[in-house]
């Protein structure tokens, strides 16, 4: 893999602090052991919309030079897929923010928009000259607005629809990345042939949920984190995952609100973390945030009070991997901390959800 390094020319003092990345306010109670399922109701009217997301990149697209829209493809029902681009430089390193391959996992997307905006302000002048951005904020659109081939009787959230893990024709579309590109679901067919195939890119954190009954050290987790784990991964991609970890890690993990665990994940390459480290030998990075916006399983979904700090989150990872980036600092992050990370362990009635 080719590692791209450029340094930042601006002093990070003069962007912008995180604590003005997103104006959501950050919850009394957020801490590892905040929110439990049922905290609030379970609801679909505060999350965007298929439409609503669409039109909030426009808006931004119009309002951002930097910020390009790119169609990559359409989903089974035949909702554009959005690339949102900002690339200043061949040369600089980029990095690749993967959102909604499920569905029912919507605050990362929420998230994602927020930093969209916030890429936009005159706070962060400088940075986008030193780096390369691609967000897919919404792979999965069918299953976010519930527009499936299956029946969502059992399904929680109240609202005007449903959200589903799986796409219209009912495939985890994080389990399709082992096939040949013609034997794909639509959707990762397009991540592949006109996102991973297309763009020279060193990096990507793949944005989901969990749910929410798992812990460490007896303290529930605000999410967790996984590096390759196929075998098949080069030593410098792992290497240059792990840390990409420990730069997410070291801006999460001192908030007060943040408690990161070590995810417990499978080695398979048809999940997207492995599969995109041994095809492409892009260094990638599993973030699973607590709890689900929508499912027919009581104990995952996680009632609306705990969106702020989970949308938080999402920024917090974001801004951090790009300035880390940005300013090469990610080349001399400490790692090690990986060896020594719990790995969750879930409490009765979790099940596992990667």
């Amino acid at each position: 893999m080719n590692l791209k390094k450029k340094i930042l020319s601006v002093s990070l003092s003069s962007l912008i602090t995180l604590s003005a990345v997103t104006a959501v306010a950050g919850p009394v109670d957020a801490i590892g052991n905040g929110p439990s399922a049922g905290n609030g109701q379970v609801t679909t009217s505060i999350l965007h919309t298929y439409d609503s997301f669409v039109s909030y990149l426009k808006t931004q697209d119009a309002k951002q030079e930097a910020l390009k829209l790119e169609v990559i493809g359409k989903t089974v029902k035949g909702r554009d897929i959005y690339l949102a681009k900002y690339i200043s430089n061949p040369e600089n390193p980029t990095i690749l923010f993967l959102t909604q391959q499920h569905g029912n996992e919507q605050l990362t997307t929420e998230g994602a928009l927020e930093f969209i905006k916030h890429l936009g302000t005159n706070k962060t002048k400088g940075l986008l000259e030193n780096v390369n951005i691609l967000i897919i904020p919404m792979l999965n659109a069918d299953g976010a607005m519930g527009d499936v081939n299956f029946s969502l009787e059992d399904y929680l959230a109240k609202g005007d629809r449903h959200l589903t893990r799986a796409n219209a024709n009912g495939f985890d579309l994080n389990r399709e990345h082992d096939k040949e590109t013609s034997e794909m679901e639509v959707e990762v067919k397009a991540l592949h042939e006109n996102v991973f195939a297309k763009y020279d890119i060193d990096y990507m954190i793949d944005l989901h949920h969990q749910g929410t009954l798992s812990e460490t050290e007896g303290e529930l987790v605000s999410g967790s984190m996984l590096y390759p784990t196929n075998a098949n991964v080069k030593p410098e991609v792992l290497e240059a995952s792990k840390k990409l970890g420990a730069v997410v890690y070291n801006a999460i993990e001192p908030t007060g609100w943040g408690h990161i665990g070590k995810y417990n994940g499978g080695s398979e390459e048809k999940i997207g973390r492995n599969g995109a480290a041994v095809r492409y030998d892009i260094a990638t990075l599993l973030f699973e945030m607590r709890g689900m916006s929508d499912h027919n399983n009581e104990s995952v979904a996680l009632g609306q009070k705990s969106n702020g700090y989970l949308i938080k989150q999402t920024v917090t990872t974001l801004d951090a991997a790009v300035r880390a980036l940005a300013d090469n600092s990610i080349e001399t992050v400490d790692s090690s901390f990986w060896d020594t990370l719990p790995t969750q362990t879930n409490r009765a009635g979790e099940e596992a959800d990667e």
